[in-house]
């Protein structure tokens, strides 16, 4: 009886032992040598009466007076046993059926981590590396995700036309559970009904022709706002300035006015309420340094439990701030009805039909407004300046475009951009070399699909390198040399120009996003002249992120143009 109450615990550690090693290696010598060591000591166990022929002197090491009889004790062990062969067995099918014959190639990997060693950033040049390795279509393992990575064009179509549906899905992150009311904003909602009905509102009442165009006076007084800073101290000769910020301030506050009539960058009467905006600037930085997929604790469920790094905690005390800073705008406009704001708007559709426009979900549009709108359009514009003092017969060639369309007597406005096909080409060829987010957003498969003859699972990651295929030598003449002139013809074949996605989950913001890069970018052009702060070329190299920031701010040397002095006053619109 002793004896039998040492092996069945032993047993059942050998079988999950043995489960264990067919997890980690794949390998059935080590299953069957788990499982059949673990069963030969259970049933070795029950030679009840007399100490077993494997460990006969164990008896002082038991507890088995805890038990009243030998039946309790039988009944109970036999129970586990059973149960752990069950599961063992459960798992044994589940892996082999489960588990794809042809997944795309991969390296070797880390027990529990996979490949997360390999992730080094910035992700979009190292899977650029491995994929020249394996090939454009690879795979990793991120602790327990699979993820598998697609830099070939014909590949991305494949995914987005053929496989469109089955990848429509987002990947479940910490960020998005904290930040994106537990999966349910535009960005990060599963694909399905409630999806569907955001990307209508989206559509329809915030990015449509006519509601952009209701906002085109906020664009322009922000652009003057731009232009007048600019101005103040390069009026008689070159001076520097630093223009990363100022890109950010434009974005955030033409977002911002958009939604709910506020500036929340600039000094003095430009800002009416200091302590919410340097409360609403506090939200965004912790926003931007916290959300995304970069972090490993995403993939590994041990590092999860035990909150590795308190990420959880942050993630989770951040979603508490920014939703009673979200709800404050919108409870403001319920007290204040008269207004044209985006807020002011989605109030008056939800008093028809609250059950589409409920509080959560404007607070979500705006979220989704705010981290997908600003930063991406800021970075976007500093990597165009800098790219144009590279490049100075470019820059030479934009002013003489806009000259000859505009005139030097008129200041160029955002209806002026159809009109100027070489900005055009300025913008698509920065947005090639530089795209915002180089890797898209995360798309998740919700079933089995095969993206280049190589089985991809159901849950499967997926991560569209389009940095790379941006600069695929197979696909673009010259393919790392900026030369706008390459879309001079009209706009490139959109599978290989993808900087707002593919597909049905792509940014149904990218209109807005080129109508405010092309009036700002336009406007720096026709009113200031423009050199590099000294004769060495802007350095431009890619900073970390989601998005890819220039990792040393853009500072250049500015001069205003005489067209400055006949139609720049200093009014501009105060909110």
């Amino acid at each position: 009886m002793h004896d039998f109450c040492f092996t069945i615990p032993y047993g059942l550690v050998l079988v999950g032992g043995g489960v264990f090693g067919y997890i980690k290696k794949g390998s059935t010598a080590s299953l069957a040598g788990g499982l059949g060591i673990g069963l030969v000591l259970l049933l070795a166990g029950y030679r009840i009466g007399a100490p077993g022929p494997l460990i006969p002197h164990m008896h002082h090491i038991f507890f088995t007076d805890i038990f009243t009889n030998m039946e309790d004790m039988l009944l109970i062990y036999s129970s586990l046993s059973l149960l752990v062969v069950a599961v063992a067995f459960k798992l044994i099918v589940h892996l082999q059926t489960r588990t794809p014959k042809h997944l795309p190639p991969s390296p070797p990997s880390l027990p529990i981590l996979g490949h997360l060693h390999l992730a080094k950033k910035p992700l979009h040049r190292t899977f650029h590396s491995l994929s020249e390795k394996y090939g454009q279509i690879f795979s990793l393992r991120f602790g327990s995700r699979l993820v598998v990575i697609v830099s070939s064009p014909y590949a991305v179509d494949e995914c987005f036309t053929k496989n469109d549906v089955v990848l429509a899905n987002r990947p479940d992150l910490l960020a998005t559970k904290h930040l994106d009311y537990n999966h349910t904003t535009m960005v990060a909602s599963p694909y399905g009904d409630h999806w569907r009905n955001l990307r209508r509102i989206s559509s329809l009442e915030i990015f449509s022709t006519n509601r952009v165009n209701m906002f085109l006076g906020i664009r322009r007084d922000e652009v003057k706002r731009l232009l007048l800073k600019l101005s103040r101290n390069s009026r008689k000769d070159f001076t520097k300035v630093e223009l990363k910020s100022m890109f950010s301030e434009l974005t955030f506050n033409i977002i911002m006015r958009m939604v709910a009539g506020k500036r929340y960058y600039g000094h003095g009467e430009h800002v009416k309420d200091e302590e919410e905006a340097r409360q609403f600037r506090e939200i965004m930085r912790e926003a931007f340094a916290n959300s995304g997929a970069s972090n490993p604790q995403e993939f590994v469920p041990m590092l999860q439990w035990i909150d590795h790094g308190g990420l959880e905690k942050r993630l989770t005390g951040l979603a508490k701030r920014m939703d009673a800073f979200l709800q404050g705008l919108i409870d403001e406009k319920k007290g204040n009805e008269e207004g044209n704001t985006m807020i002011h708007h989605l109030l008056s559709l939800q008093k028809s039909q609250p059950e589409y426009y409920s509080d959560q979900i404007i607070k979500g549009l705006i979220l989704v407004m705010l981290l997908g709108g600003t930063d991406t359009s800021a970075i976007s514009l500093e990597w165009a300046m800098s790219n144009l003092l590279n490049h100075p017969d470019v820059l030479k060639k934009a002013r003489a475009e806009l000259d000859n369309q505009i005139g030097e007597a008129n200041l160029m406005d955002e209806p002026d951009v159809p009109k100027l096909p070489y900005l055009q080409s300025i913008i698509f060829e920065t947005l090639r070399l530089y795209p915002a987010a180089p890797l898209l957003v995360p798309h998740m498969s919700s079933d089995d699909c095969t993206i280049g003859g190589y089985a991809v699972p159901r849950n499967t990651m997926l991560l569209v390198n389009a940095w790379a295929i941006h600069r695929d030598p197979k696909v673009w003449d010259d393919a790392t040399s900026f030369k706008p002139e390459r879309f001079e013809c009209g706009k490139a074949n959109s599978q290989k120009l993808m900087p707002f996605g593919l597909g049905r989950r792509a940014c149904p913001g990218e209109g807005f996003a080129q109508r405010t890069l092309g009036f700002t970018l336009g406007s720096l052009i026709h009113c200031f002249e423009w050199e590099r702060v000294g004769e060495e070329e802007v350095d431009m190299t890619e900073g970390n992120g989601m998005t890819m920031p220039k990792a040393v701010a853009l500072e250049a040397m500015c001069k205003m143009r005489p067209i400055m002095y006949n139609h720049l006053s200093e009014s501009v619109d105060y909110v």
